[in-house]
């Protein structure tokens, strides 16, 4: 069986994560006037902002107005993840931790959704310059905490499909060879 304490990483950054976002979102809509963009360090202006907005699809703003089949995929994919880590190794720690911040990720932008039909979104980061414009969508904690999380998963996925191959020629060698009679 299990231990209990292989689940308490998972857990903990899960709801840190829910609990920083629900937090962050609450001061962005109490502090924040919609759509009015506030530089908390005016030297990073060009870099980072805080713009309230709200949004009802996806990442980016894709599929507008599709709420509640995304409070059915939250579901499914918080549902998953807590299955899932049951088949973790306990000394997957890097997993666990890219699934826990998936899995706050995926629980604050539900809350938002259930409560309130939409997601609050405040964080912008962007790079202007007369020469050069970036500019990453509006997004949150959950936002960041869900990506930061899949390129974890991700990395941990491709670092461990790299097992060292052996040459063919050493593969073939007998590891010990018998005696000449």
């Amino acid at each position: 069986m299990r231990s209990p304490r292989s689940t308490i990483l998972l857990l903990s950054v899960a709801a840190l994560t829910l609990v920083v976002d629900q937090y962050t979102k609450y001061l962005a809509m109490t502090r924040l006037a919609p759509v009015v963009t506030w530089a908390p360090i005016p030297s990073l202006a060009h870099i980072f902002t805080f713009t309230y907005t709200t949004n009802t699809g996806v990442a980016f703003g894709l599929f507008k107005d599709l709420g509640p089949i995304f409070v059915g995929v939250a579901v499914v994919v918080i549902a998953a993840i807590v299955i899932y880590q049951r088949q973790i190794p306990e000394s997957a720690w890097l997993v666990r931790l890219a699934l826990g911040l998936q899995l706050g990720g995926a629980a604050g932008n539900l809350m938002d959704r259930l409560r309130q039909g939409h997601v609050i979104d405040f964080i912008h980061l962007h790079y202007y310059t007369p020469e050069l414009r970036l500019d990453w969508p509006v997004s949150n904690v959950s936002d960041i905490a869900i990506v930061t999380g899949v390129i974890l998963l991700a990395f941990t996925m491709l670092r461990e499909g790299r097992e060292p191959v052996k040459p063919a020629a050493l593969a073939s060698e007998p590891t010990e060879s018998a005696p000449p009679t």
